[in-house]
C-alpha cells in the first residue's frame, strides 16, 4: 500500500514540546518562533525530516502554521482543517485560529504589548510572506529576527532527509526536451538582462530537466535548488549519495545541496528571484553579497501550467486509465454489503484497483474516504483509530487520485450507503450544479479563476449555503496534483491559459452530519466560435477531462433545468462510450445503469 493508516503525529506530546521550545527561545533571547508546515521548497507535501508542525502540535493538515510565544501558541489553519485541527492538538496547550482570516502580524500585535523579538527560519519562509508581517507590525515594538531553526535543535529523532533516486521523465512523456525548455527560459533571461536565476520549487526543476523522483510521498520529485544561467546552464544542488538514472547533457551540472549557498554569493547579478517562493534566506546571501537581485516569478510557473500536447495527451490517456480502475472499485462497491465495510476497505480496495492497471507509480495524495460526519472533515485522512464502518444512511466523500508517467489525475465522488435523507439530496444537487455549471462556462480571454469560481457557488449561494475551499486547483504533468498558480477560487488573480489544468469541485460540508464533493478536472482550451458569435473576441471553455459516473440516486432530477439535466446525460453517455471497452463484464453492467439518462 502506498497510503498507510498509521496516526503520524502525537498530540499527547505536544505540550511537552512546546515547554521545549518555549526554553529555546529563552536561551536565544526570543519572545516567539515561527513553525510552518513548508519547508524549503513551499510544496504541498513535505519529508519526514520536515514535518515539523506535525511533530511539535499534532496537526498534519497540509497549510497552516504556529507562532509559539511565552503565554500562547496560535496554530493557523484555514477553513478546510478547523474540524481536524481540534481533534488532532491538544487544545489545552495549543489555541486554534482561523487564518487568512487572521492574519498572524494582526495576532501578534493583539497577543503582543511592548517590545518582542520573534524568531523565524529564513530558509522556510518566503521573502513577500515576511514582508506583509513586518509590514503589518510596523510602528510596533515586535520584530522578525532571522535564526536558527528551534524546533531543530529539540527534535532529537529528527529523521535524515530523503536522497532517493533521480529518473528521467522521457521526452515520449515531457513533449519537449529539458534543452529546449532551459533555452527558451534563458533567452526569456537575457531580453530581461538578468544573468541568473535561483529556482526553489522541486516541480519546476523537475519540469525543468525533464527528472523526477520519490524524495517526498505522492509527488514524484526530487528536492533540491538549482541555478539557471542566460546561458542555458544549470547548476542542480541536490542530497548526496543518490542513484542517478539520467544521462545530463554537459549543461547540467550536478552539486551537493550544501554548496548552493556558495554558488549563490558567485552570481554576477541581476540574479531572478520569486519573492513568493524562494526562502528568505536566497535574499540574505545574495544581499550580503552586494549581488544585485531582480524580483521576478519563477520563469517555469507558466510554462509548466500550460500543459504542451504531448503531456495533454498523455492527461487524457491517465485519466481514462484512472477511471475505468475507479469504475471497478464502484461496481464492487455497489456489490458489497455496504455496512459490513469500513473507510479503511474503501481506500485498500482503490488503491489495489489502480495497481491493477500495472501504470500506478503512488497515488497523487492521501485517499480521503468520509463516512457520515467524516465527510465534514475536508481533508480528512483515516486512520486506524478514527477508521468508521459504512452505516446505512451515510453520504461517503471518496477523493483520490493517481501518479502515472503520463498524467496525474484527482477525482472525487459522492457515495450513498442506502436510501439518504431528502435534505442531503438537495444539496447533493446543488453542488452538482455548480459543477455542470463550471463545466458549461465559455468565457473571455483574459479572464482569472477568480471570475469564475463564482459560477460553481451560485446554486449553494441560492440556498445560504457555501463551501470553504476553493472550487479548484491546478494539477500537474506527472507531478503536483496541486499545482500553481493556475486556480478556481476567490482569491486567484492569475489569467486562465490554454493548456491549464484544474480541478472543478464544488462542495458542501455540515459539520458533525455529513459532506458532499464532486470533481472532475478540466483543461482550458479555446473555443470556437458559435454562429453569430464575435469573431474578433477570443473565447475559452473547459475540456472536461474526467469521466466516471455520478451518483444519481442522490439527484432531485426536479432540480435540474433541461440544460443541466441534458448535460449530465451526455456525460453520462460519452463515459459508457470511452471505458465501455476498457471495464470487466461486471463493471460495465454496473456501468450501463449508472449511466443510464434521468
Amino acid at each position: 500500500m502506498f497510503q498507510s493508516f498509521t496516526t503520524t503525529a502525537d498530540p499527547s506530546k505536544g505540550a511537552a514540546r512546546l515547554d521545549r521550545l518555549r526554553r529555546a527561545m529563552g536561551l536565544k533571547g526570543l519572545d516567539g518562533f515561527f513553525v510552518p508546515r513548508a519547508d524549503a521548497h513551499q510544496g504541498e507535501y513535505v519529508a519526514d525530516c520536515d514535518a515539523r508542525l506535525a511533530w511539535l502540535t499534532g496537526f498534519t493538515g497540509s497549510a497552516g502554521f504556529c507562532i509559539a510565544l511565552k503565554g500562547v501558541a496560535g496554530v493557523f489553519v484555514d477553513g478546510r482543517y478547523r474540524v481536524q485541527v481540534r481533534e488532532q492538538a491538544d487544545m489545552t496547550a495549543f489555541s486554534p485560529v482561523d487564518w487568512p482570516e487572521v492574519q498572524p502580524g494582526d495576532w501578534l500585535k493583539e497577543q503582543i504589548s511592548g517590545k518582542a523579538r520573534i524568531g523565524f527560519d529564513p530558509w522556510l519562509h518566503t521573502k513577500s510572506e515576511i514582508e506583509r508581517i513586518e509590514k503589518a507590525l510596523d510602528g510596533t515594538g515586535v520584530t522578525l529576527v532571522p535564526t536558527d531553526n528551534l524546533v531543530d535543535q529539540i527534535w532529537e529523532d529528527r529523521p535524515a532527509p530523503p536522497s532517493g533516486k533521480i529518473i528521467e521523465q522521457p521526452l515520449e512523456f515531457a513533449g519537449q526536451s529539458s534543452a529546449a525548455k532551459r533555452g527558451e527560459l534563458a533567452d526569456e533571461l537575457l531580453a530581461k538582462g538578468q544573468k541568473a536565476c535561483a529556482i526553489t520549487l522541486s516541480d519546476s526543476i523537475a519540469w525543468l530537466l525533464n527528472i523526477r523522483g520519490n524524495d517526498i510521498p505522492c509527488i514524484p520529485v526530487v528536492q533540491g535548488f538549482a541555478i539557471l544561467g542566460d546561458d542555458a546552464s544549470v547548476q542542480f544542488f541536490a542530497t548526496e549519495g543518490r542513484t542517478v538514472e539520467v544521462q545530463f547533457d554537459a549543461d547540467v551540472s550536478l552539486h551537493p545541496i550544501r554548496d548552493f549557498q556558495t554558488a549563490l554569493k558567485r552570481l554576477d547579478g541581476p540574479v531572478r528571484v520569486d519573492r513568493a517562493s524562494a526562502p528568505y534566506a536566497v535574499w540574505q546571501i545574495l544581499s550580503e553579497a552586494g549581488i544585485p537581485i531582480d524580483w521576478a516569478e519563477d520563469p517555469a510557473i507558466l510554462p509548466k501550467a500550460q500543459k504542451n500536447p504531448t503531456e495533454l495527451k498523455g492527461a487524457r490517456t491517465a485519466h481514462l486509465r484512472d477511471a475505468a480502475a475507479v469504475v471497478e472499485f464502484l461496481a464492487w462497491f455497489e456489490a458489497s454489503n455496504k455496512t459490513s465495510l469500513t473507510e479503511i476497505d474503501l481506500v485498500t480496495q482503490l488503491e489495489e484497483k489502480r495497481r491493477a492497471t500495472n501504470a500506478l507509480m503512488d497515488i497523487s495524495f492521501e485517499t480521503i474516504a468520509g463516512a457520515g460526519p467524516n465527510g465534514a472533515i475536508m481533508h480528512y485522512r483515516v486512520t486506524e483509530e478514527t477508521n468508521r464502518t459504512l452505516e446505512g444512511g451515510n453520504l461517503v466523500v471518496l477523493d483520490s487520485g493517481g501518479q502515472y508517467r503520463d498524467g496525474t489525475t484527482d477525482i472525487t465522488r459522492t457515495l450513498s450507503v442506502g436510501e439518504v435523507g431528502d435534505d442531503e439530496k438537495r444539496c447533493f444537487t446543488r453542488v452538482l450544479q455548480g459543477m455542470v455549471a463550471l463545466s458549461r462556462t465559455y468565457f473571455p480571454k483574459g479572464r482569472t479563476g477568480r471570475d469564475l469560481d463564482p459560477i460553481a457557488r451560485y446554486p449553494l449561494w441560492a440556498a445560504h449555503q457555501d463551501f470553504n475551499h476553493g472550487t479548484g486547483h491546478g494539477v500537474g504533468a506527472y507531478l503536483s496534483v496541486h499545482e500553481g498558480p493556475q486556480r478556481f477560487s476567490p482569491i486567484s488573480d492569475t489569467e486562465l491559459l490554454p493548456g491549464m489544468i484544474l480541478s472543478n469541485e464544488p462542495g458542501y460540508y455540515r459539520n458533525g452530519a455529513f459532506g458532499i464533493r464532486l470533481e472532475n478536472l478540466v483543461v482550458v482550451q479555446k473555443a470556437p466560435t458559435p454562429p453569430g458569435g464575435d469573431r474578433e473576441r477570443e473565447m475559452l471553455s473547459l475540456e472536461t477531462l474526467t469521466y466516471v459516473p455520478v451518483d444519481t440516486s442522490l439527484i432531485i432530477t426536479e432540480m435540474l433545468s433541461g440544460e443541466e439535466r441534458a448535460w449530465l446525460n451526455a456525460y453520462h453517455a460519452k463515459t459508457l462510450e470511452l471505458l465501455g471497452t476498457q471495464v470487466s463484464d461486471a463493471a460495465l453492467q454496473w456501468l450501463k445503469g449508472a449511466c443510464a439518462p434521468i
